[in-house]
């Protein structure tokens, strides 16, 4: 017996709603099998079987209003009256309603000892429900070895590798390059153990006409849900199979077709025709997910950004004086962004509003220091984390901030790598830039901008000393944090950037 309960449904997020059931009691189940749908405040979740067998008893019904960790349903092993059923169908003069149900049962019992599987979408974190195909690494013919990579696929905050479930030969390729798909779609049917066989057996469903062998899962469910023809939609997925993003533009045009004026009224969001030194490139899922989350900050938070500037002399001159001891016994060069992480966190704990978010009508405060430190690559700015960040040596953050800079720049970042940060630390100072103001990144309320070094004369004792400063940056929410809290902190930050023995002290 397998219990169903609700899955971690994404940060802050601790209850959802059922929605539709797709299953009842008695029916029989494959795995990844969608049973129902949870509606929660940001997203609409499915959620699917997690072994073959027979619904048993459900214990939520739709409406009810679920917690995460709540069982919903179990799943009873098959036997008894299933097995009985299932036998029929194999002996019936008519296969056709075997062939459309259960399509891997029959590749599998065809190719004798060789089980035909499939490989699908892992879960890709939370919040993530999709994302886009890239580039497959294999084709349809090719060996492959379990936990192999089999294509890439991008979501809107990391790229997730699908490894093959077994050893065997990929027989058919179920989506392209470009096409989108939800956790559990499959994507490949692989014959176990090499069974060449099973590739013309996965190759000609597609022929047989059935809808069911056309179209992708989650394509499936918006099909339903809007009462569409499928037969009427064209498929852009490999041999036409109908992709979530087809069914959905269908859903868009269907009330909107017999309207002349609708589709009138498209035309100005058409891409302009590019000139003869214009290149046109479709921004990355990853791209238009930092383009949309850093509007969406602009517009849900009153961010407001303080200054101030930072004598570097004393860092300097103790990196200078202790390098060499400190790279032989750890390995690792002393930089700044360890001083900036243990200054920052020194100054949070005398300003928790910085290291607090606001939820709904209320503020949490963190009595934790996960410090996110941006990172540039060539997909774009990510932001791992380093966890515990108080509680680290300086070598340690140098360490893990060096580990992770490598795994950003690689694109092999988790996605439990880059979330959960309680501030950021944002150095536009290796590119140059002397003074911005840095963005917030949500649902935090702070983040700390460095900038490049610059010697600059300054007055120090009624004389004027050349010396190396850096402008700081703190952008923070206004709603949470009141200026006065916000010019402390930075401040604090400036004093123990200048005075690393305060820190030791903890002055």
């Amino acid at each position: 017996m397998t219990d169903i309960t609700v899955p971690q449904l994404g940060e802050s997020v601790t209850e959802a709603t059922v929605g539709s059931w797709m299953v009842k009691t008695g029916d029989a189940v494959s795995r990844d099998d969608v049973l129902v749908e949870l509606e929660t405040d940001k997203v609409a979740v499915e959620v699917r079987a997690e072994a073959d067998g027979v619904m048993g008893e459900i214990f939520a019904a739709e409406g009810d209003n679920v917690e995460i960790g709540a069982k919903l349903a179990v799943i009873e092993a098959a036997g008894g009256d299933a097995a009985a059923k299932s036998e029929p169908a194999e002996d019936s003069s008519d296969p056709a309603p075997t062939a459309a149900a259960e399509p891997d049962v029959r590749e599998s019992k065809a190719a004798g000892s060789a089980e035909t599987v499939e490989a699908t979408v892992p879960q890709m974190g939370e919040s993530v429900t999709e994302g886009t195909i890239g580039a497959w690494l294999v084709k349809a013919g090719d060996s492959v070895e379990i936990d192999q990579a089999l294509v890439e696929i991008e979501t809107d905050k990391v790229a997730v590798e699908v490894p093959s479930p077994v050893a065997g030969v990929v027989s058919e390729l179920l989506v392209a390059e470009g096409d989108t798909v939800a956790p559990g779609d499959a994507v490949a049917r692989i014959g176990e153990g090499g069974a060449a066989q099973a590739a013309p057996s996965a190759e000609s469903q597609p022929s047989e006409g059935s809808t069911d062998t056309k179209t992708m899962p989650s394509a499936a469910r918006v099909i339903e849900e809007n009462r569409l023809d499928a037969g009427a939609i064209t498929g852009s997925g490999k041999d036409g199979r109908i992709t979530k993003g087809d069914a959905l533009k269908a859903a868009a045009g269907a009330p909107a077709a017999p309207k002349a004026a609708p589709a009138a009224a498209a035309a100005p969001a058409a891409p302009r025709e590019t000139g003869p030194r214009e290149e046109r490139v479709r921004m990355t899922r990853l791209r238009q997910t930092i383009a949309k989350r850093l509007k969406d900050a602009q517009n849900a938070a009153a961010i407001l950004t303080t200054y101030n500037e930072a004598d570097m002399s004393a860092i300097m001159a103790a990196r200078k004086a202790h390098q060499e001891a400190f790279v032989a016994k750890h390995g690792v060069k002393l930089g700044f962004m360890s001083f900036f992480v243990k200054a920052c966190c020194h100054a949070l704990k005398e300003v928790p509003a910085v290291n607090a978010e606001i939820d709904g009508t209320d503020i949490i405060y963190k009595n934790y220091y996960d410090m996110g430190v941006a990172v540039g690559t060539d997909r774009g700015l990510v932001v791992p984390v380093v966890r515990d960040a108080d509680q680290m040596t300086l070598a340690e953050i140098e360490k893990e901030i060096i580990r992770l800079g490598k795994r950003a720049r690689d694109g092999k970042l988790s996605i439990d790598e880059m979330q959960g940060a309680t501030f950021t630390i944002s150095n536009g100072g290796v590119y140059g830039s002397l003074m911005s103001m840095p963005i917030l990144n949500a649902p935090q309320s702070g983040i700390l901008g460095m900038h490049k070094i610059q010697e600059r004369p300054m007055a120090e004792n009624g004389q004027v000393v050349i010396k190396p400063m850096m402008y700081l940056a703190l952008s923070y929410d206004h709603r949470i944090v009141d200026g006065k809290e916000a010019v402390t902190y930075l401040v604090r930050v400036k004093e123990n950037l200048e005075d690393p023995q305060r820190m030791m002290f903890d002055l």
